[in-house]
This record gives C-alpha cells, structure tokens and sequence, in this order.
C-alpha cells in the first residue's frame, strides 16, 4: 500500500430526518467538488427544535481526501 497525504475538510450537514442522513448529505454534496474522499470523523451532533420536537440534526463532520 502506498503512502497517503490526507488532507481535512470541516463540513456541517443537516436533515430533517437523523443523523446518518445529515452525515450522507455533507458527503455527498462534498464529492460533487473533491476528489477521493477516504473517511470521515463525527466532531458534534446537535439539533434544531420547534414545539417541544425535533425540527432537523445537524452534524460536524471532518473529511479526509488524499492529494493526488
């Protein structure tokens, strides 16, 4: 296996469903611009509220991508 430079990305993603589709969300709007995206890293959950429910989760993500 070859060695890898990993660069990080900080990313919010957000969702009115859960937590893994606000994490998706994040990551695939990043794969529409950066290239080979290799793991990512939850840093905070939080979420929005209306009326006593929650409204929509937001996640901080990091990303790492190798540098070509």
């Amino acid at each position: 296996m070859p060695d890898h430079v990993y660069k990080l990305l900080e990313l919010t993603g957000s969702s009115t469903l859960n937590i893994e589709d606000a994490v998706s969300r994040a990551i695939a709007k990043a794969h529409e611009s950066v290239r080979n995206i290799q793991w990512f890293s939850v840093t905070e959950t939080r979420g929005h509220v209306v009326d006593g429910k929650i409204a929509h989760w937001q996640v901080s993500l990091k990303v790492g991508f190798t540098l070509d």
